[in-house]
């Protein structure tokens, strides 16, 4: 079963999916901007200096220090991924309190410096006058809410980052029973192909024992070949293909010259991955419903084709048709189960039609979502 690698430190803000570089800075601006905006007002009303001083001083500081906590937080989360690669818990995009507590004291130490320094450079003014006149009260303001804004903005990034771990574990766990119940199916569609094509050779052997004997060593070469490929999530297309080509083989055996088969597959939709099994119960029932009822046989034909997105599967036969009212000689299986794997994979975006043919027949509509 395929495995989703270890959700990278930046990974986890977004859902699991990796942010660009401007995408994280135009997130950190969302939310530090405004946290800067509430001191800058805290500080105008309690010292009363210009608004517009605070501000600058306010955005400088915090920005500063926000910008090195969540540095520090990406580099010690790759640290410790790096370290640990084998655990799971070092996989987050948090590296715990135990490293970032630390880190945080020391982004406020450095952030404050250097941003008023930076400040003060910007505004050519000693904005912090009291200060340097040592007026602690100030010192002890600015040093608490400069805490109390980082530790909450890192508490914020931590809160997400945690909700987005579980949303993408939940998410993996999801892909994961998806993929199981994909392989039940499939698993179930082999031993049903496997009793048709047996039941077949059983009537073949009262009728034409010579004939019985060629169908089986085909039967053979056919499984031999074709049951350990199935046991992939996805195949390309052209292997689909042939597959059913074999299958159309062991029918010709016994179908003879009534069996006229015609395959259609564009060689730019070759390489297209397809969930196997896709096609062959599709074939199977345009044999059993219409064309063995019918004494001339006729022709089935299968043909693949894009139209922008989405790919286009059909198989059409030139039997005896749709008719509720005959009596139906299978139970529905091969049918039922090809869209129930088309749900569990794409859901909406993947359907399966049975409808009459233009000219008389079947025609049987695969739609699938085209993806690499």
């Amino acid at each position: 079963m395929p495995t989703r690698p270890p959700l990278q430190p930046q990974d986890a803000l977004c859902g699991g999916q990796a942010d660009t570089w401007r995408q994280v800075f135009l997130r950190e601006l969302r939310i530090g901007i405004p946290l800067c905006l509430g001191v800058a007002l805290f500080l105008t009303a309690v010292f009363h200096d210009p608004f517009h001083l605070n501000l600058v001083y306010s955005l400088c500081i915090g920005l500063t220090i926000q910008a090195l906590i969540e540095a520090g937080r990406y580099a010690l989360a790759a640290w410790m991924a790096r370290r640990r690669p084998n655990d799971p818990a070092a996989q987050r995009p948090w590296p715990g309190w135990g490293l970032m507590g630390p880190w945080i004291l020391v982004s406020v130490v450095l952030g404050y410096l250097a941003g008023a320094t930076l400040a003060g450079a910007l505004t050519d003014t000693r904005h912090l006058h009291s200060l340097m006149e040592g007026d602690l009260r100030y010192l002890a303001v600015i040093s608490v809410v400069v805490l109390v804004v980082s530790a909450g903005t890192t508490w914020v990034f931590y809160s997400r980052a945690q909700l987005a771990a579980t949303e993408a574990a939940a998410q993996a766990a999801q892909r994961s029973a998806a993929e199981t119940q994909l392989m039940l199916l499939q698993s179930q569609l082999e031993p049903h192909m496997l009793f048709n094509t047996l039941a077949n050779l059983r009537v073949l052997i009262g009728l034409d024992p010579v004939q019985a004997q060629a169908m089986l060593d085909h039967l053979i070469a056919f499984l031999r070949a074709t049951l350990s490929a199935s046991r992939a999530a996805r195949h390309p297309l052209a292997a689909e293909f042939e597959r059913v080509a074999d299958y159309l083989a062991l029918m010709r055996v016994r179908m003879g010259e009534r069996l006229e088969v015609e395959l259609d597959l564009p060689d730019d939709l070759r390489t297209l991955p397809v969930p196997p099994l896709l096609l062959q119960p599709l074939v199977e029932n345009a044999i059993l419903h219409g064309l063995e009822p019918q004494v001339a046989g006729g022709r089935i034909t299968l043909r693949a084709r894009r139209e922008g997105a989405v790919l286009l599967l059909t198989v059409h036969d030139s039997g005896v048709g749709l008719d509720p009212t005959r009596p139906s000689r299978g139970t529905g299986f091969g049918l039922a189960q090809v869209r129930e794997r088309l749900a569990t994979l794409h859901g909406a975006q993947a359907s399966l039609t049975l409808e009459p043919a233009a000219g008389g027949g079947t025609l049987a509509t695969l739609t699938l979502p085209i993806t690499t």
